[in-house]
């Protein structure tokens, strides 16, 4: 259930016109797409549009297919045995399933950070600065740089920059998080995926999350996974309810939780289940 103060938030909030949503519609497009694990047909028939720098919520029951779906949009399922896609989903007009495709450059432009964080056994520094290599960048000052701008994105530069040197294990669990979302970040990514970003995380950690998200929305197209109503009312600018591998309803959040269209998508935002 939603809180007072995220029920006055969505209130509040204007919701976006017509022309605004088709002027948004911009980055990711999603047409007829079907995903199997072997036999079984998991996504059925999704379509979307998910707007650039905006923040993209994706809510509905354990199993429904959401996490399925984020992790297609940078071909993170095809490391299952027998997982295979069906139909299009398109990044800045490109058919990421394409037999062209660079997967390895399309997980550099679509950034992913998973529901717990996997801090590499490393300095804090070095955790940033892996990616940056890997792609063949050795000069130190521009690694410095780097570290330090996507640390300071993340929220966490003045928390670490006397201790980078330091394994990033001995960082809290809310600050690995941040470092793992600031890692995705020094690779300039287009995208950046959350799958259950804030759940393994106490109440204050989350904040910090979530205030992170709607900052790095002014730059970054998000889309996260959550099970949180209020988490998705707080950080989300359009919600799309998924249930039995279907898309239910997709719409702006406040039309979402205030006013759906679907009497099932009502039924599980006011808690009646899930």
């Amino acid at each position: 259930m939603l809180t007072t103060s995220d029920m006055e938030r969505l209130t509040s909030s204007p919701t976006p016109s017509a022309a605004e949503l088709e002027k948004a519609y911009s980055k990711i497009s999603v047409r007829d797409f079907d995903f199997f694990y072997g036999p079984a047909k998991v996504l059925h028939s999704i379509s979307l549009e998910i707007p650039d720098q905006q923040v993209t919520a994706l809510i509905g029951p354990s199993g429904c297919g959401k996490s399925t779906f984020i992790r297609s949009i940078n071909r993170m399922n095809d490391i299952i045995p027998e997982a295979r896609a069906k139909g299009a989903i398109r990044i800045d007009g490109k058919d990421i399933y394409a037999p062209e495709t660079d997967v390895v450059e399309l997980r550099r432009r679509v950034g992913m950070v998973f529901q717990k964080s996997n801090p590499f056994p490393k300095s804090i520094y070095d955790n940033i600065a892996y990616g940056l290599r890997i792609g063949g960048m050795h000069n130190k000052r521009e690694l410095n740089e780097l570290v330090e701008k996507s640390l300071i994105r993340a929220a966490l530069w003045d928390e670490v920059k006397d201790r980078l040197n330091e394994s990033a294990f001995a960082l809290s669990g809310g600050q690995q998080q941040r470092l793992c979302i600031a890692r995705a970040l020094a690779v300039n990514p287009a995208v950046l995926l959350m799958d259950e970003p804030a759940s393994a995380l106490d109440p204050i950690a989350t904040t910090k999350i979530e205030e992170l998200i709607w900052d790095l929305k002014a730059s970054y197209t998000i889309v996260i996974v959550t099970h949180n109503m209020q988490q998705a009312a707080r950080v989300s600018d359009r919600t799309a309810f998924f249930m039995l591998g279907r898309l239910v309803e997709y719409a702006d959040t406040k039309t979402i939780f205030m006013n759906p269209k679907e009497k099932m998508t009502e039924d599980y935002v006011t808690g009646r289940f899930g």
